[in-house]
């Protein structure tokens, strides 16, 4: 008998916003940040606010590819111990809450392997993950995660930059779910700018790639998601989510559920107020 193949629902929310012309909105949150039963209300608001899915980041004492910004965040979770379990866990109870949207775990290299890759990617099945994505997994060394990946029905994501030159085509054409496109050079941070070749950028991307492309690393406004939806399937917003966040600590840590229910509000407004118009 052969298996069973369960749709992966990245790929069901891409094939619908394409029959409606719209571009997905991907909110990254750091988990545990200021605590996970914050997360998991944060995580139904980004639902509630338009999100179309949304990725879950991982705390690492050491974020490479992550601006002030979630470097801070990551500190203030790592000071209440949160594991990448933990982390996991945010997403089987935000399903129990009635959220709908695929997750997508964004953790470094480390954390999985410490935990071992086979109960990683196990965890990720088990709690209703759709995809991964490793930051600093070179495409030379991803023949295991990738297997175990494919196995549990994950779509390991792959980032590509500028950078990238001759190794764009190689990776956007052996990827899955979609391709992270890096819009800007360094790590991530709200920005004014962009890489002065993103476009044609874009358009290797583009030409290389089976599967949708989505822009992220600097996106922080309703008007550069726009700028990009045109020319992507999807927009990633991270630091300037996590610094609304940040702003809103107060309220979110208050013992008052009046409080927090401002704060958690005041995200959702925000993240409400990135997501792009319909382009048909």
């Amino acid at each position: 008998m052969s298996a069973v193949i369960t749709p992966n629902a990245i790929d069901e929310v891409f094939e619908k916003l394409k029959r409606t012309g719209e571009t997905a909105l991907i909110p990254f949150l750091t988990m545990g940040d200021p605590d996970l039963e914050t997360s998991v209300a944060l995580v139904q608001a980004a639902e509630e606010a338009g999100a179309h899915m949304i990725e879950l980041g991982v705390p690492y004492s050491d974020p490479l590819a992550d601006g002030p910004v979630i470097q801070r965040a990551s500190e203030r979770a790592l000071r209440s111990r949160i594991s990448l379990t933990d982390c996991i866990e945010v997403a089987s109870k935000a399903r129990s809450r009635g959220v709908k949207m695929p997750f997508i775990i964004f953790t470094y290299y480390n954390p999985a392997l410490q935990l071992g890759l086979e109960r990683f990617f196990g965890l990720l099945k088990e709690n209703g993950f759709s995809g991964a994505i490793i930051p600093d997994l070179p495409m030379e060394e991803d023949e295991e995660p990738r297997r175990l990946a494919e196995r549990a029905g994950i779509h390991l994501i792959p980032l590509v930059a500028p950078t990238s030159e001759a190794r764009v085509e190689r990776i956007a054409s052996r990827a899955t779910g979609f391709v992270y496109c890096v819009s800007s050079l360094g790590v991530t941070g709200v920005r004014t700018t962009f890489h002065e070749g993103i476009d044609s950028f874009l358009a290797a991307v583009r030409k290389a790639s089976r599967v949708p492309i989505c822009v992220g690393f600097g996106i922080s406004s309703r008007e550069q998601a726009e700028r990009f939806s045109g020319v992507c399937d999807g927009v990633i917003v991270g630091s300037a989510i996590v610094r609304k966040v940040e702003e809103t600590l107060p309220q979110l840590e208050s013992a008052e559920a009046s409080e927090k229910e401002a704060g958690i509000a005041a995200v959702r407004n925000f993240i409400a107020g990135l997501k792009p118009q319909r382009t048909v």
